[in-house]
């Protein structure tokens, strides 16, 4: 399957749950018609090996029940409290037994030929998956061992990635705000010489960029040390430009803001006081490897509902 904005990794936790919220995906875009019908066949509670329905008995309610308070709840957590006061009133140490039996689903277990059939059916084979968790990711396009998405760490670094005009300066700072997290922009870290050659209409090579990476990497790192969370834009053409950002796979998460070449022109033929030239935007998209097995999102998007993905896919 193909990502699908409305649903996050079952990774992500809710409270103190992995897949809650996952769920919680699936139940809001069924109530609107939005859930894609692959994901139909197991959802609710009347499958009892299916996820939904182990969810439900953890918890000591009903899928039906869920759905009703969806409904009226536009906040997850709000629900998952509900659920908590209203069906079996778990633990810390009990939420962290089932966080733990989740994770590891599929490794070693009584599923791992389930796990090895899902694999082929979804054409992911060869892909470093061990468990159930890692399959649905793999299958929407996430990989969780860029991330090491088992740690349940939530990012304290995001980096906005693409080619010039995706908008990614507008969306860091708007998901910056939102977060109460510090922004940067990676074209602050060009030397003169880089910014002189760019405004030329001159394209940049890898002498040019190895400094400029090597400082943000260093900026990285400072603000990783201080444990200071903030948004950071970055073209990051390159997957080697990438590899040079993720100082911590698990605490430096990258989103990809893809654009095609004409939204991309008619935004920098209105671009005033940047060095950037539209006449640069063809080297560029030359230069640019796309990722794979992190969240792309469509950059013609309205900013506030790029933030709200970004927020929801990271549980931010």
């Amino acid at each position: 399957m193909a990502f699908v904005p409305g649903i996050r990794s079952p990774y992500i936790k809710v409270g103190r749950l992995v897949y809650f919220g996952r769920m919680m995906d699936k139940i809001r875009l069924h109530a609107v018609g939005k859930l894609p019908s692959d994901y139909q066949a197991n959802l609710g509670d009347t499958k009892p090996l299916m996820f939904d329905a182990r969810c439900c008995r953890f918890l000591g309610v009903t899928f039906t029940q869920l759905q009703t308070q969806a409904a009226q709840l536009t906040d997850d957590s709000a629900v998952l409290s509900w659920a908590h006061a209203n069906g079996i009133q778990r633990t810390d140490e009990e939420c962290e037994h089932w966080n733990a039996f989740m994770l590891k689903l599929g490794w070693r277990d009584s599923r791992s030929h389930i796990l090895k059939t899902r694999m082929i059916e979804c054409g992911v084979e060869g892909k470093p998956i061990e468990t159930m968790f890692d399959l649905q990711d793999f299958d929407e396009g996430r990989d969780p061992s860029l991330t090491h998405a088992w740690e349940l760490q939530s990012p304290s670094i995001i980096v906005l990635m693409g080619v010039a005009g995706c908008g990614k300066t507008t969306t860091g700072k708007a998901l910056a705000e939102a977060l109460g997290w510090k922004f940067k922009d990676a074209d602050e870290f060009h030397s003169a010489n880089n910014i002189q050659k760019m405004g030329s209409g001159v394209p940049l090579n890898e002498e040019d960029r190895a400094p400029w990476l090597k400082s943000i990497r260093a900026h990285i790192e400072d603000n990783l040390q201080s444990n200071t969370p903030y948004i950071l834009t970055c073209s990051a053409l390159k997957q080697s430009h990438r590899d040079a950002l993720l100082a911590n796979k698990a605490r430096v998460r990258v989103v990809y803001l893809k654009a095609d070449l004409e939204l991309l022109r008619s935004r920098l033929k209105t671009r005033q006081n940047h060095f950037m030239k539209e006449s640069l935007l063809d080297s560029q998209f030359t230069a640019l490897e796309e990722p794979q097995g992190i969240i792309t999102l469509d950059a013609s998007l309205p900013v506030a509902d790029l933030v709200a993905t970004i927020r929801k896919q990271y549980g931010i």
